[in-house]
Order: structure tokens, then C-alpha cells, then sequence
């Protein structure tokens, strides 16, 4: 399928976006080390289903997206994405979000529930019960051992060195067993490369870490409060990063007073809408048909 190109604009920051389809919006925010093209089976198949489905850029991951003042914590994430869903639409829209993009939609849905009419994440659960995980999981500690690694100074340099290497890496660890096709690795390195954009990458995870400032009080209200808007939470039986135990674990129906349904897809690893895209677009077909406006 031909997808468009759209620019989103917000605070002065533009957001280039893969688009199709008509009908109601259903916004899609990639995650970690990833781009919108790990969606286009998902575009595909929603705007066959008679959506409008919008992928976009995350913040930082292209130069007009990066802000002048380096501020990558989930509160402003989630302010552009609640400003993507209004400017593509007066009422409500999907919000469907993988990895860091999972992140940013829990963080949104809590902003502005009256804008998003489901959630949909996959791959990273409820941010405070992961949280809780790490702090006491020696298994899952190993696992996201780069995350520690992403806090020191100039780390940034190493990611991208070797052709991206570090990168490929990751995602093999990450879906083990999965053919990566070509395509996708390519357009991640080619994303990695431009300006800034591995800085920006790795300060979402230095940010997280911040219990101090403003912006990270914000933040953390946020994953504080109940989410309120139906959610669907995906993991792959496989993935190597979040295992399938610890997402489960973690997406508890009390912190969900909207409600709570969650699956795990076989044969699948970290990048789970991109391994197995047919079982995924089910289950999202089948979410948005009970949440429709």
C-alpha cells in the first residue's frame, strides 16, 4: 500500500508521519530503536478495515522534532501526542503505541482521556509496575542492563558506531529467531545516523531517571493516576527484553479502571507487531470494533 506523508506540528517542533486510509484515526507511536515503518502491516490492514491510520516520528528522531531545550521527558511526549490527535481529528481517536511509544501512550491517555477513544500497547507494561519489576528482578536487571549503560556520558557515540551495530544487536537479542527483514534495519540505522537523533534516543532513558525537576513530577502524576480509557496490552510470547511473565505480571486491572485485556502472541519476540502481523491486526481490529464511537 502507498502510504502518504504528513507533517505534525507542536511547540514548534514538526513530526513527519506515514499515513492511509479513511475513517475514524488511529495514531501510532513507535518506540525504541525503531521508526513508523515497523507499522506499515498495520497501516495497511487498519485502513482496509476503514480507519485512518497516521504513524509518526517520535520525538527526536529527525532534526525538526528535536527541541532546544533537550527535554525528553514522558509529560512532553505525551503533549504532542495529544496534539497530534487533535489536529487530525474533533473527536476521539485510537492510540496504539509499541516499546517507548507504549510509554508515551499511557502517559497521554492519562493527560487527555477524553481524546482517545482505546489504547493499545505493546511490549513495555504499566510503567510504575515495570518499574517495580526491575527494582527486584535480578532476571529482568540483566535484561535491561543497557538501560544503565545508556546513563553514561557520551554513550551515544557507541550506538551508532560500526554501522549501527550496538543497534542490530539489540534487536536480535530482543526477537531472537525472527528473520529481520532488510528493510527495517536499514531504515533504522539510516534514522540513527541523521543528526542528534541517537542523543535524543538515549535521553528518554537518562530522563526517566530524573525524580526532581518539574517536568519529571509531571511525569510522574501522570503514571500515577488510573487510566481510565480501554486498554489492550500485547507482549510476544518470545521477547527478550520485557519477558512475557513480567509484562503480564505487570498490567494489573487496578491501575486500568477503563478496563483491562491482554494477550501474548506466540512466536513473537520484542518487535511483535512486526513478526507476527496478521495475529496482532486481529487483535487490534477486534479492540477498536468494541471501542468505536
Amino acid at each position: 500500500m502507498t502510504h502518504e506523508t504528513l507533517t505534525l506540528t507542536h511547540a514548534g517542533l514538526a513530526f513527519t508521519a506515514r499515513a492511509a486510509g479513511e475513517g475514524p484515526v488511529v495514531l501510532l507511536l513507535h518506540g525504541f530503536p525503531d521508526t513508523p515503518a515497523s507499522f506499515d502491516n498495520q497501516i495497511g490492514a487498519l485502513a482496509a478495515a476503514g480507519y485512518r491510520a497516521v504513524a509518526v516520528t517520535m520525538r527526536g528522531y529527525e532534526p525538526a522534532s528535536q527541541p532546544d531545550d533537550g527535554d525528553y521527558h514522558a509529560v512532553r511526549m505525551a503533549e504532542d501526542v495529544v496534539a497530534s490527535a487533535a489536529s487530525l481529528s474533533d473527536g476521539r481517536v485510537h492510540l496504539v503505541g509499541h516499546d517507548w511509544g507504549a510509554n508515551i501512550a499511557y502517559a497521554a491517555a492519562s493527560l487527555a482521556p477524553e481524546r482517545f477513544a482505546s489504547l493499545t500497547t505493546m511490549a513495555v507494561p504499566h510503567p510504575v509496575r515495570f518499574a517495580e519489576a526491575f527494582a527486584t528482578d535480578p532476571a529482568q536487571q540483566a535484561r535491561s542492563s543497557y538501560i544503565l549503560a545508556f546513563q553514561t556520558p557520551g554513550f551515544e557515540a557507541q550506538i551508532i558506531a560500526d554501522d549501527c551495530a550496538y543497534l542490530e544487536a539489540l534487536w536480535k537479542a530482543w526477537s531472537p529467531g525472527w528473520d529481520i527483514p532488510a528493510e527495517l534495519i536499514a531504515g533504522m540505522k539510516a534514522t540513527f545516523r541523521q543528526p542528534g537523533v541517537a542523543r535524543a534516543a538515549l535521553e528518554y532513558y537518562r530522563q526517566a531517571f530524573d525524580a526532581v525537576s518539574p517536568a519529571a513530577q509531571e511525569t510522574a502524576a501522570l503514571f500515577t493516576k488510573p487510566i481510565t480509557v480501554p486498554t489492550l496490552g500485547i507482549c510476544g510470547a518470545d521477547d527478550q527484553c520485557i519477558t512475557q511473565d513480567v509484562f503480564l505480571g505487570a498490567m494489573r486491572e487496578s491501575d486500568f479502571t477503563g478496563r483491562l485485556q491482554t494477550r501474548s502472541i506466540a512466536g513473537a519476540g520484542h518487535f511483535v507487531q512486526a513478526e507476527q502481523p496478521a495475529e496482532v491486526n486481529a487483535e487490534i481490529l477486534h479492540w477498536l470494533a468494541q471501542h468505536r464511537d
